[in-house]
């Protein structure tokens, strides 16, 4: 089968078809046939040689797919050759087929295109777990939530979760234009980070009280002003580190707003969580996606052969919602 393969760590111009084996389904596990593969940050490091994919896992490129089920495990119970599906995965979407444990499995939602599916499994299953879930954000009615990036896959998503569930969203990003596509999301205040201070802006907004959940993207370049920006109790949430790795936590701060500190990350869980974590955000989401409350956002679509400048797009940062690799 054809696959993107990665010549070399380096820039988008490593990236190159290439023919591998095809993949064999374990007794639990189906093939799909890719129809499309979502683009994330963490394709980007892998390419560089700075994220290596799991043991175990297949080193071809892509955290999530959509397509349709050719071949099932001889233990597979609940899907067919021929369903539509979307899926989370450990690697492996950058290529015309990819084995899928049965519990990253999702039925592509009614009413999504096929190929539009791939911009849901990471997205959703992140936001779900990681702004909502028990033992991260923990959000809820009436709370108030942060979302930096405002204007990527995870971000438009947040948004959209967040407003529809009852938060007051605030939200950055670089662009009056994404901004503006914030708001008709439902952001409730937006702000550019490139010329103001968002830790300024939320107390201004919140009376000194803070928000209580950050969805960060930045990592450490934030980390100080995030503590300053959380409300007492409040939980921040460390998705990416398109800021740096290392930086200065003040754990007095910390412990004075009682704070927590959450690292997100789905690729590296076990099977069994991440079959928990994808159940729970087809029940919560989908139904949402389904009824028109909630979109996935895409901002383009490129055939597998450009996965370059695919790349060098999501590089570029100017894209507004997804990136897409049609197989």
């Amino acid at each position: 089968m054809r696959a993107v393969i990665v010549a070399e760590p380096g820039g988008p111009e490593v990236l190159s078809i290439g023919e591998v084996p095809d993949p064999t389904p374990g007794s639990d596990e189906v093939i799909v046939q890719v129809a499309a593969a979502g683009l994330n940050r963490a394709d980007l490091l892998q390419r560089q040689g700075n994220y290596p994919p799991p043991p175990g896992a297949s080193d071809i490129i892509g955290m999530e797919c959509s397509g349709t089920v050719v071949e099932t495990g001889d233990q597979v119970a609940g899907w067919s050759v021929g369903d539509q599906v979307c899926a989370l995965l450990a690697g492996g979407g950058y290529a015309e087929k990819v084995a899928v444990p049965v519990g990253q499995l999702m039925a592509v939602p009614a009413g999504v295109d096929l190929v539009d599916a791939a911009a849901l499994p990471e997205v959703a299953c992140t936001v779900w777990s990681m702004v909502f879930g028990a033992h991260a954000g923990r959000l809820v009615p009436g709370e108030r939530l942060l979302v930096h990036g405002g204007s990527s896959g995870i971000g438009t998503m947040a948004i959209q979760l967040a407003k529809h569930r009852g938060a007051q969203v605030f939200t950055t990003a670089g662009s009056a234009a994404k901004l503006d596509f914030c708001r008709e999301l439902g952001a409730d205040v937006t702000i550019n980070y490139r010329d103001e201070d968002f830790v300024e802006r939320v107390a201004d907004k919140t009376d000194g009280a803070g928000v209580d959940v950050i969805l960060d993207n930045m990592g450490a370049s934030y980390l100080p002003r995030n503590l300053a920006a959380l409300a007492t109790g409040g939980r921040l949430v460390v998705l990416g580190m398109q800021g740096g790795v290392k930086g200065e936590l003040n754990l007095g701060a910390l412990l004075t707003k009682r704070a927590t500190v959450h690292a997100a990350g789905l690729r590296a869980r076990p099977p069994a969580m991440k079959a928990e974590i994808v159940a729970e955000a087809q029940n919560a989401v989908w139904p949402l996606i389904e009824s028109g409350q909630v979109r996935p956002v895409i901002d383009s679509v490129y055939p597998l052969e450009q996965a370059g400048d695919a790349h060098r797009a999501m590089d570029a940062s100017n894209h507004i919602g997804k990136i897409l690799l049609r197989v």
